[in-house]
C-alpha cells in the first residue's frame, strides 16, 4: 500500500467526519471475528464488477461457516465508478492525472503529497 495503516485510519477519519453512526477502525484477524467482537452482525462488501462477485463470494461463503450469525451484503458501485480501483487512482494521481471528484478532496492532497515524496528525480 502507498499509505501506512495509521495514514490509512486517519484518511478514512477524516473523509467521513461529519457522517452520523460511521466508526473507523482498523483490527488484525478475520473480519468475522472483529465484527462478532463489536456487536456487528452484517458486513457490506462492494463490487464494482461481474469479476468481483466470484472472489467475494467465496469469502463471504467461508465468513458464514466460521460465524452463522454474521451476514454479508452486497452493493454495487455506481456506474461511473465501477472502472475504479485504487492502483489506477494512484498511477492517474502519481502521473500529474486529475483524480477530482474520484476520491474526497483530503485524499487527493494525500495522494498529491505522497505521490511527490516518491516521485524519481528527473535529470
Amino acid at each position: 500500500p502507498m499509505f501506512e495503516l495509521e495514514e490509512r485510519v486517519e484518511l478514512a477519519r477524516s473523509a467521513l467526519a461529519g457522517i452520523d453512526g460511521v466508526e473507523v477502525a482498523s483490527y488484525k484477524g478475520l473480519t468475522v471475528d472483529f465484527a462478532r467482537d463489536n456487536g456487528l452482525s452484517v458486513i457490506i462488501r462492494g463490487l464494482r464488477a461481474v469479476s468481483d462477485f466470484e472472489y467475494e463470494f467465496q469469502i463471504a461463503q467461508m465468513n458464514h461457516n466460521l460465524k452463522q450469525e454474521v451476514e454479508t451484503l452486497f452493493m454495487m458501485t455506481s456506474v461511473p465508478f465501477g472502472y475504479l480501483s485504487s492502483s489506477i487512482v494512484k498511477e492517474v494521481a502519481c502521473l500529474n492525472g486529475d483524480v477530482e471528484g474520484l476520491v474526497p478532496p483530503v485524499v487527493r492532497e494525500a495522494l498529491a503529497k505522497k505521490c511527490a515524496e516518491i516521485k524519481p528525480q528527473e535529470s
